[in-house]
């Protein structure tokens, strides 16, 4: 089985996340993403394995997100998912894929759901 998260290491939801699935001896593939951001087609992709809309996934109290005034209404889920791709601190983290499957862990312990 082939797990992935999406890390901030600097993020404590994130690393107790990557411990708790650590814990669980499941090998993962660790992408720092904001060293490596995730292009918008796999950002699409993520977001149809969550169920989610481009805003559901972004950390609106992050200062880029008022600065680049995307809680404007009117801006496309195109423009939303290039900002994400842009400001990458604009993802929701940790975000966790398995078995064609995605998971936010916030709780962490959401993500056990989909390994």
């Amino acid at each position: 089985m082939s797990v992935t998260i999406f890390h901030n290491p600097r993020c404590s939801k994130s690393r107790q996340t990557l411990k708790l699935l650590q814990d669980q001896d499941i090998e993962l593939e660790i992408v720092e993403y904001l060293k490596t951001p995730p292009t918008t087609e796999r950002l699409e992709e993520i977001l149809g394995l969550l169920g989610m809309d481009p805003r559901q996934l972004m950390r609106t109290g992050e200062s880029v997100y008022r600065e680049q005034n995307l809680g404007d209404a009117s801006l496309s889920r195109s423009a939303l998912i290039q900002a994400m791709t842009d400001h990458p601190i604009l993802i929701e983290r940790p975000i966790v894929l398995a078995n064609n499957k995605a998971a936010l862990g916030r709780p962490p312990e959401n993500v056990l759901e989909i390994v």
